[in-house]
């Protein structure tokens, strides 16, 4: 059964609410971004080049931002990048529509980046800071994984069906709408709030961030895991458009439904791991790893959308699992005062390893076709998932990865559900590597 306790917790609600929202034009963005710049450069390194700006060169400065102002209040510094956002892309649609130029909306796009990362990274730490020490954790990413599911069914549904009827420019403008409620949402929110060595200052912060990698060693495989899988799954992603519309012929609502089947997968997926809370951690992200790299290899040989889509469905399911389940890992295992930084960097590296697979992606697609694309990244996903089932991620004992005597370790308490003192320490667990929110 759904556990509703979180929504008791300062400030849950708004971050929840705002997370919601955001997911929601994030993804009413991006499909009509890579629609508007297929359709007027009918390339696919275009629309590659395009998520790779979007990507790489903000994962290199988002880390230094987040731990820069995570210092500053919370409400202030994420309703002002929520609103940064918002005329980002009203720029984008003015610029699509005087003259289209790929250079100013890859520029546009970029900036977005930086602040997207941030912005995601401290709307994390911001709900984890309450959620831990309520001992909620589990079952408040779990809730605002549903709900951000339910998004990702939504918003390329939307995506699709505004750009086929009313042109991209116009789903572009509601993601600019999404980013001024995301902002109202969180400026309302009266108990946000962020723990931060603010003592130390941003260099001191940044080095206390990164050093938690070197000592808790669970936290570096599982972030390892995480990007590898995460990186060989964006092999498939830039050529979604150009399988949808050339390969399967069905044009762009073709493909606002093949991406809305993965955002229904996800819901069922998040729903299941909602409801599963007595269910290993490392387990949910073994078994939703397999499922998603199922899901890629059915997309690589569907003969139909239909198929397509309910294949897409499967790898959806698997992707919510691992996500939600490997997100909650880790926080569970980094110090309160270092999650903003922690987070920066996962969703930097993230976002790395997402721009090296979109240009694999589109270099693979232009040298042969999309399915051997989704092939690859179901080879990639299945190798990884072999690789840390020999070597799982948890074998390193709970003194070496969280020593008790650690003031900023963060006081998960002891519960048969999968946390950090039943996974940590065990070679049975099925310890296998982590999928991402697509």
């Amino acid at each position: 059964m759904l556990d509703l306790r979180p929504l008791r917790s300062a400030g849950f609600r708004h971050v929840a609410a705002a997370s919601w929202v955001n997911e929601f034009g994030n993804w009413v963005g991006e499909i009509a971004l890579a629609i508007l710049v297929y359709n007027r450069t009918h390339s696919p390194i275009a629309t590659a080049v395009l998520f790779v700006s979007l990507r790489f060169l903000p994962a290199l400065l988002a880390p230094l931002l987040t731990t820069k102002v995570e210092a500053l209040s919370p409400r202030l510094v994420l309703s002002s990048m929520f609103l940064l956002e918002a005329v980002i892309f009203v720029g984008i649609g003015q610029a699509a529509q005087q003259h289209f130029s790929l250079q100013v909306v890859l520029l546009l796009v970029a900036a977005d980046g930086v602040l997207a990362i941030t912005t995601t990274a401290l709307t994390r730490t911001a709900a984890a800071t309450g959620l831990l020490r309520d001992g909620l954790l589990r079952e408040g990413n779990a809730l605002i994984n549903l709900g951000m599911m339910i998004a990702v069914a939504g918003g390329p549904a939307v995506a699709g069906v505004v750009a086929a009827s009313h042109g991209a420019v116009n789903a572009i403008r509601i993601d600019a709408a999404t980013f001024v409620v995301a902002a109202l949402i969180i400026a309302s929110a009266r108990h946000l709030t962020i723990d931060s060595d603010q003592d130390i200052g941003f260099r001191g912060r940044l080095r206390a961030g990164l050093g938690t990698l070197r000592t808790h060693p669970t936290v570096a495989r599982l972030l390892a895991a995480v990007c590898l899988v995460i990186g060989f799954g964006a092999v498939a992603l830039p050529i979604e458009v150009v399988f949808a519309k050339q390969t399967l012929h069905a044009g762009d609502a073709g493909y606002g439904l093949l991406l809305t089947s993965w955002g229904v997968g996800m819901i069922f997926g998040g729903a299941g791991f909602a409801v599963a809370g007595q269910v290993r951690l490392m387990t949910m992200i073994g078994a939703g790893t397999i499922v998603e790299a199922i899901g890629y290899g059915g997309l690589a040989v569907a003969p139909t959308l239909v198929t397509a889509c309910l294949f897409s469905c499967v790898g959806g399911i698997g992707n919510s699992v691992a996500w939600v389940a490997a997100k909650t890992a880790l926080q569970e295992r980094i110090p309160l005062t270092r999650q903003a930084a922690v987070m920066s960097v996962l969703e930097a590296s993230n976002q790395i390893v997402i721009a090296i697979g979109f240009m694999i992606g589109g270099a693979v697609t232009a040298l042969t076709s999309p399915r051997i694309a989704y092939a690859i990244s179901a080879a990639g996903v299945a190798v990884v998932v072999v690789a840390f089932t020999v070597r799982p991620i948890d074998r390193v004992s709970l003194s070496e990865s969280r020593k008790p005597n650690d003031p900023l370790s963060p006081r998960v308490p002891d519960r048969p559900s999968g946390h950090l003192k039943e996974s940590a320490g065990s070679s049975r667990n099925s310890s296998l590597p982590s999928a991402t929110t697509r």
